[in-house]
C-alpha cells in the first residue's frame, strides 16, 4: 500500500513538473504582470511629519555587493534632499519606493569619486520620471561647479537622444543635466539653505588632503541629523553634533583593514597595499565615531561609509572594537535601505528597512 501511495506521489509531481514546463512561458507573463502591477501602483516610500533619514548607500570604494556607495537620503516636511551619490544609491533610492521627481536638490561633502559617481543616475531619474523642466540643483562647496560641468558635459548626448527619442512632453530639454549652487566655505561653519522649517549647516572636516570638505548637519521642528562625510575624528564634527538625534559618521576599523593589506602584499598587489595603508589616516575608527558621539552628547551613532566591507553581520562586534565602551548610546552599523524617522512630537528614534 505504501509502495504505491509513494508512486502516486511521484507521478503527481512528475505531473506538476510538465504542467509548469509546458505552461512556464504564460505563467511567467501572468506573474510579472501582477508584480508590475503592485509595484507601478504601490504608494512607495511614504514619510509622515517629521524628520526622517534614509541610508541608501552605507558601502566605499572597496566592492561591496551589499552595499551602494555613500548616499543619504534626508527628508524634512515636504523637503528632500540627497547627501552624495555614490554607486547604486539611485539604484536603491527607486528600490525603496522613494519618488526621485520629488527632489529639492543634491548636496555634496566633497568630490572624491565614490561620492559623486551616482550623478548621473540620479540626474537622469529626477528628470525623466518627474518630467521636469528645470536641472537638478547641486549644493556643494568651492569646486561644485566643475563636478557639474564635468557631468553635463559628458551626458550631453544621452540627453539629445532621449529628448529626440520621448519628445519635449515628456522629458523636456531644459530639464536634462545638473545646476550648480556653490558655497564658501572656510574655517566656521555656513548656512547653506534655510527654507519650511529646515535649516542646513555645512561644516568643515579634516579628510586632509581633499579640500573643501564638509559636513552638514539639518534642524527641523526640534529634532536633528548630523552626516559627517569622510572625516578622520575632528573637534567640529563635535561641536557640530551638538545634542543631535542622530550622528551619521563614517568609520574605517584599522585593525581589519591592515589583514586586508596584509593579504594584498602576500599576493604581490603592492598598488592597492599601499592605498589601502594611505587611507588610514583619514577617516575615523568606529571608536573614534564613538568618542565623538560620546562628547557630542548625540543619541544615537549611525556608521557608514564602512572601511573594509562587512559581507556577515557576524563581522560587526569585530568591526566596532572598542566604540560601545566609548559611547552610551546605541551605536548602529548602518545597511542599506534603512530608514530612521524623528517624529517632532516626541524623542523617540524609529527605525525600519526599505530593502
Amino acid at each position: 500500500m505504501k509502495k504505491w501511495i509513494a508512486l502516486g506521489i511521484c507521478a503527481l509531481l512528475v505531473g506538476v513538473a510538465v504542467l509548469v514546463f509546458v505552461f512556464q512561458r504564460p505563467l511567467g507573463e501572468r506573474a510579472f504582470a501582477s508584480a508590475a502591477a503592485e509595484r507601478a501602483g504601490g504608494p512607495g516610500l511614504q514619510f509622515g511629519e517629521g524628520l526622517h533619514l534614509a541610508l541608501c548607500g552605507t558601502g566605499s570604494p572597496l566592492p561591496d555587493p551589499e552595499r551602494a556607495g555613500p548616499c543619504n537620503l534626508v527628508v524634512a516636511g515636504d523637503r528632500a534632499y540627497v547627501v552624495d551619490i555614490g554607486e547604486g544609491g539611485a539604484r536603491n533610492l527607486n528600490l525603496m519606493g522613494f519618488d526621485l521627481a520629488s527632489l529639492d536638490g543634491l548636496l555634496l561633502t566633497h568630490f572624491h569619486s565614490d561620492h559623486i559617481d551616482g550623478i548621473g543616475p540620479l540626474a537622469l531619474l529626477y528628470w525623466t520620471q518627474g518630467t521636469k523642466a528645470a536641472p537638478l540643483p547641486v549644493h556643494g562647496a568651492q569646486g561644485v561647479e566643475t563636478v557639474v560641468e564635468g557631468f553635463n558635459m559628458a551626458y550631453s548626448l544621452d540627453h539629445s537622444y532621449r529628448v529626440a527619442h520621448h519628445g519635449e512632453n515628456i522629458v523636456p530639454s531644459s530639464g536634462g543635466g545638473l545646476t550648480a549652487l556653490p558655497f564658501e566655505i572656510g574655517a566656521e561653519p555656513v548656512v547653506v539653505l534655510d527654507e519650511g522649517g529646515l535649516t542646513v549647516t555645512a561644516f568643515p572636516v579634516d579628510h586632509d588632503p581633499v579640500r573643501p570638505s564638509v559636513g552638514y548637519r539639518f534642524d527641523y521642528k526640534g529634532r536633528s541629523v548630523v552626516i559627517s562625510g569622510d572625516s578622520a575624528r575632528t573637534d567640529m564634527v563635535e561641536r557640530m553634533a551638538k545634542g543631535a538625534d542622530i550622528l551619521v559618521h563614517d568609520a574605517l576599523q584599522p585593525k581589519l583593514v591592515r589583514h586586508l593589506t596584509d593579504a594584498l602584499e602576500d599576493n604581490g598587489d603592492e598598488n592597492v597595499a599601499t592605498i589601502t595603508r594611505d587611507i588610514l589616516d583619514y577617516h575615523a575608527s568606529p571608536e573614534d565615531a564613538a568618542a565623538s558621539a560620546e562628547a557630542a552628547g548625540a543619541r544615537m551613532l549611525v556608521l557608514s561609509h564602512l572601511v573594509p566591507p562587512l559581507p556577515s553581520a557576524f563581522l560587526h562586534p569585530a568591526f566596532l572594537g572598542d566604540a560601545p565602551d566609548r559611547f552610551g548610546g546605541e551605536i548602529v552599523v548602518g545597511e542599506d535601505g534603512m530608514v530612521f524617522t524623528l517624529s517632532p512630537a516626541s524623542e523617540a528614534i524609529e527605525r525600519q528597512s526599505a530593502l
